[in-house]
């Protein structure tokens, strides 16, 4: 193994659970899981195999990656008894994945307090459960819960806990700052020890970020011997967070010099990542997020801005396209040109950069999201906004009226049930569609109405498929708040040929809002098959 090698271990869809107000589905994991395959990540921890239905729906049929592992994480066997007789041990065992990670105690209080067992058996404990998984042909791995608690407590069994792992067959032994308490210097200090005292073993470093030092322990600790690092995307994680690793990955690679399993190339697509993760959960981005927070290379007027369009190395400490950020002059059109011919070359789109029409379509996009309109995860939109601004676009269909009826009422067995009827008026071409359709809810009654009118005129539309529908209420102007607010509604469609795309809607009407994103979705489907319009179909 290279020195030099850092290996990236993502634990946001189990310890990202624990954030408090986040509660994935299983769409949710699954997506997010491929989303950090993509991207490149080392381990993927998936949650835990017969902790709640979520994760075992989710391991029943673990997604399939081409570059990541997939692991299942668990505790030790319990005390009293043998691996091969606990459920909740076999239960991570038997997960059809590659790799599991299992936590056990190594702070002798905890062991002798929490688990009521003594400090020998828990030794046998972590010893026979890594066999146990090693045997079964997983990569078996092992966090050390609470570890620099309990070095500092009796470090002579905390270092036992280590040997106990490695004498099991644990492939990594992760030292964890569970409560986040730990300081740099500490974990530079007390990692240091663990390599000398244990040097076959490989480390890793798990940290939470209760004093704020999440990431800079995690530095400490790969500059003291580990070699491997876990963390959550966008620091998710309960109290405090995780160690971040949309911020280690690029320290890592474009200050430190590590090799990562994610290249200089693309480090690019750790935004689209961070900015993915906040959409699926319904939060704003941080701006002032480290490398790809939408303020981290933003230059307002005065001094700093002055010397930032003289030389931008004077306030920025790497270049922002390294990490796909683009330098704001906030007073500037031209801020973000370059972004854009990024995203220009990602759909095939040809243009210029000295297009005039380049120029328009910036100050429209800087217009929309001031209003509230968000493209980083509504990729299909932004597509269409661009190829309209260069007239590329053909008038597929116009939608004109709609109306949307609830009605609630007790049905002829008692039960009570709430319906939606809605109908909708479209046109294409010279052709006037009306239809009517029920649904278990607005939204889906008019998508249905929708598509009736519309798979008359465009057949293919019928295998479009909502696979998800969040909704994100805007407070941004003090005249629309509470119940009159902006709300802004993101849908996901598929198509049987698991193509996916993403498009954005904005409106004081959630309805309103939904019907505009909606038609931008059957509109890129109709674009991307390269189907000709009304008028040049006539």
């Amino acid at each position: 193994m290279s020195d030099n090698r850092i290996w990236l271990f993502d634990t946001t869809l189990r310890d990202g659970g624990q954030t408090r107000g986040v509660d994935f589905s299983k769409a949710d994991k699954m997506a997010i899981a491929a989303a950090l395959d993509e991207i490149g990540i080392d381990y993927i921890e998936g949650g835990w195999p017969g902790a709640n239905p979520t994760d075992d729906a989710f391991f029943a049929a673990p997604p399939q990656t081409r570059n990541a592992r997939m692991v299942a994480f668990g505790m030790t066997r319990r005390g009293g008894r043998s691996a091969a007789n606990d459920p909740g041990l076999n239960a991570v065992l038997d997960a059809e994945v590659p790799a599991t990670c299992l936590v056990g105690k190594t702070w002798d209080f905890h062991v002798e307090t929490a688990i009521k067992t003594s400090l020998e058996e828990n030794l046998d404990m972590i010893r026979s459960s890594v066999a146990a998984a090693a045997d079964k042909g997983r990569e078996s791995m092992f966090d050390c819960e609470h570890f620099f608690d309990g070095y500092k407590s009796n470090p002579d069994y905390a270092l036992d806990c280590v040997r106990a792992a490695h004498e099991g067959g644990a492939a990594w032994v992760v030292l964890c700052d569970t409560n986040g308490g730990t300081l740099p210097s500490e974990v530079f200090e007390i990692v240091s020890t663990v390599r000398k005292a244990v040097p076959d073993a490989k480390l890793g470093i798990h940290c939470h970020n209760d004093a704020g030092v999440a990431v800079a322990n995690s530095l400490a600790a790969i500059r003291a011997g580990a070699r491997q690092v876990q963390g959550t995307i966008n620091g998710l994680g309960e109290r405090c967070g995780n160690a971040d690793l949309i911020t280690l990955i690029p320290t890592l690679v474009l200050k430190l010099g590590y090799e990562t399993s994610i290249a200089e190339k693309s480090l690019p697509k750790l935004m689209q990542l961070s900015r993915m993760l906040d959409e699926r959960l319904n939060r704003a981005p941080n701006a002032q997020a480290p490398y790809v927070g939408e303020a981290a290379f933003a230059h307002k007027g005065g001094l700093h801005a002055s010397a930032a369009q003289k030389d931008p190395r004077t306030y920025e400490h790497v270049p922002p396209e390294k990490v796909g950020n683009s330098r704001q002059y906030l007073v500037s059109d031209q801020a973000g040109k370059s972004n854009m011919m990024a995203r220009f070359a990602e759909f095939g789109i040809e243009v210029e950069a000295d297009d005039p029409r380049l120029d328009k379509l910036i100050r429209v996009v800087k217009e929309r999201e001031f209003d509230g309109w968000a493209f980083d995860s509504a990729e299909a939109s932004f597509e269409l906004l661009a190829r309209r601004t260069l007239g590329e676009v053909p008038e597929y269909f116009n939608i004109g009226r709609f109306r949307v009826m609830d009605e609630r009422r007790f049905n002829a067995r008692g039960q009570l049930v709430v319906e939606s009827e809605a109908t909708a008026t479209i046109t294409v071409g010279n052709v006037i569609y009306h239809e009517v359709a029920l649904g278990n809810g607005p939204v889906n009654a008019v998508d249905t109405a929708l598509r009736k009118a519309l798979s008359s005129a465009y057949p293919s539309l019928e295998e479009v498929e909502l696979v998800d529908y969040k909704v994100r209420i805007l407070d941004s102007k003090e005249e629309q708040t509470g119940t009159g607010a902006i709300t802004r509604v993101l849908i996901e469609f598929r198509t049987p040929d698991g193509t996916t795309w993403r498009t954005v809607g904005l409106s004081t009407n959630i309805i309103d809002a939904s019907v505009v994103a909606l038609g931008d979705g059957m509109i890129w489907k109709l674009q991307r098959d390269g189907v000709a319009g009304p008028a040049a179909a006539a």
